[in-house]
């Protein structure tokens, strides 16, 4: 098994860098795809309300056999959920479906600019933080104003910004606002759903180190100080991506595939999505 560094988190939490995400994993199919991610290794799960999966995943954390504190769980709040009370029943229902009694890690999915109340969601999550319910709490999506809205008007720093990134969107300076405020960049679609793997940087520098083009993308993921969390439900794959930790890019290398970025996001805008 490889050894799975942790990043610090700017509460003292240390969250494994590489995780295993379920997004668009059937319910029927979680269950089973979580359990064989554990077995590869896997000790980072990442899900969310709007997932639909949630009692999957801790259904297969229940039946790992596995110590509650050997394997980090995150989930998202969903988008319906935004208004201060909705938001901490929608947090007391995901544990009932994970089956815990504390979530490590706790979103609010995207910030909804429309809707406008995400300082109200905030403070809600503050209320589980402080109440020992979620060991820390952070955001997905959110853009670098949304961030300086939270920092004027509340008062716990995220510890977490889940984002959109990959090689065709680097996103250098929304990564540079978190690392300045000590928030840790957690990367979503770090494959680009796969676009990036037939680059021919990317297979350039795969053939060079006779790795796979998904495993030389999530190495540059890491060495950038991502946190990652790539999803498959084949366990053979789950394997070729939790073999990253013995090799590095070079400097250059990783100039060379942060080069491709072209703003393409594969998924929403955050800004426009509500």
């Amino acid at each position: 098994m490889s050894d799975v560094p942790d990043v610090l988190l700017n509460n003292g939490v240390a969250i494994p860098q590489l995780g295993f995400g379920v997004f668009q994993i059937k319910p029927a199919d979680t269950a089973a795809a979580v359990a064989a991610a554990l077995q590869v290794g896997y000790r980072h799960i990442d899900t969310a309300q709007m997932y639909g999966n949630e009692k999957e995943v801790g259904q297969a954390l229940r039946e790992s056999g596995l110590a509650r504190s050997e394997v980090f769980i995150t989930s998202k709040l969903n988008n319906g959920f935004h208004a201060y009370d909705d938001a901490l029943s929608a947090f007391d229902q995901s544990l009932i479906d994970l089956g815990l009694e504390r979530i490590d890690l706790f979103l609010i999915h995207w910030p909804l600019p429309k809707v406008g109340d995400f300082v109200e969601t905030w403070r809600a999550l503050q209320t589980v933080y402080a109440d020992g319910r979620a060991r820390a709490i952070g955001v997905s999506n959110f853009q670098a104003h949304h961030l300086r809205r939270l920092h004027a008007e509340t008062e716990v720093v995220p510890a977490v910004n889940q984002i959109e990134v990959h090689p065709y969107l680097t996103q250098e300076p929304l990564i540079a606002f978190n690392t300045e405020h000590q928030i840790a960049t957690e990367a979503w679609s770090p494959l680009a759903k796969g676009s990036v793997l037939d680059d021919p940087t990317v297979v350039q520098v795969a053939k060079a180190h006779d790795r796979s083009p998904a495993q030389v993308v999530l190495r540059w993921h890491l060495q950038r100080g991502n946190i990652v969390f790539p999803k498959s439900v084949t366990p053979a794959r789950m394997a070729e991506n939790f073999k990253i930790f013995d090799f590095e890019l070079s400097p250059a290398e990783i100039g060379m595939i942060s080069a491709l970025n072209r703003d393409e996001r594969t998924g929403p805008d955050p800004d426009a999505f509500n």
